[in-house]
């Protein structure tokens, strides 16, 4: 990274990559004060170098708001989500899996956030988009689907007070979800 700021500059787009690229391996590390500062520069380098609705700088956005989300700074974490879901909604179009992953996101933190049916209704989304344009047996459409059946269960258990929203029919309920990966999201 120190070599491509000295050759290309700070402000060239591989040397962005690089700092996103070391910003991850902060994250995957839990260095999170670390992983924060190189994303903000990024975020902040992408959107003056490449424009607010560069895929680029929605997705340094994304990996930032991943950060807060790790930190359990929420509210934080939804103001960017939600920028970059309709940017990318607008940008890239409601289907690109770009614009599904930040849908994905968006829906866990309204989760963590405790706005449960407002999580549920943007999974549900999630869910009916991936369907139509990845398919059903697709990894992040199965992970979707188990995730939003997990949740209106545990609405349904809170009781008769919760209206719990719309709930889909699927052909594959039958499917065990054998593993739990949601792209950037802390495990519990």
């Amino acid at each position: 990274m120190e070599t491509r700021k000295r050759v290309l500059g700070l402000e060239h787009p591989s040397t962005l990559t690089s700092m996103a690229n070391l910003a991850s391996t902060y994250r995957n590390q839990g260095r999170w004060k670390e992983a924060e500062e190189l994303e903000v520069q990024v975020m902040e380098m992408s959107s003056r170098v490449l424009g607010l609705e560069h895929p680029s700088t929605l997705t340094s956005m994304a990996n930032l708001a991943s950060t807060y989300q790790n930190q359990g700074r929420w509210k934080e974490a939804e103001e960017l989500f939600v920028q970059v879901m309709e940017t990318s909604s607008r940008v890239l179009g409601l289907e690109h899996p770009s614009t599904l992953t930040g849908m994905n996101n968006l829906a866990f933190t309204f989760w963590s956030l405790d706005l449960k049916n407002e999580a549920i209704e943007l999974m549900f989304e999630v869910v009916e988009h991936r369907q139509k344009k990845i398919g059903s047996d697709h990894p992040d459409t199965i992970q979707s689907i188990y995730t939003l059946h997990e949740w209106q269960d545990k609405v349904k258990k809170k009781g008769p007070d919760r209206k719990p929203p719309r709930r889909l029919r699927f052909p594959h309920h039958h499917v065990r979800f054998p593993y739990r990966r949601v792209r950037s999201l802390p495990r519990r």
